[in-house]
């Protein structure tokens, strides 16, 4: 699969919150952590579980930065 979007992040799902409709999946990549929210559908759809190499893409107009 070729996709357009240039950052990625490879990493290990460390925790799945299912939600009613959404789910928070927890991705430890490297030093860093991910936190995405996607519906539990699509969760349910990819089988995804804890322990599972997944790849994190970030697609975003803007990024907010706070000190």
């Amino acid at each position: 699969m070729k996709l357009s979007g240039r950052n990625k992040l490879t990493g290990v799902v460390k925790e799945i919150k299912l939600g009613n409709v959404m789910a928070e999946v927890i991705i430890e990549a490297g030093p860093y952590q991910v936190v995405s929210a996607i519906t539990r559908g699509s969760v349910e759809e990819m089988e995804l579980k804890v322990g599972d190499n997944v790849t994190a893409l970030i697609k975003s107009t803007s990024v907010m930065v706070m000190k």
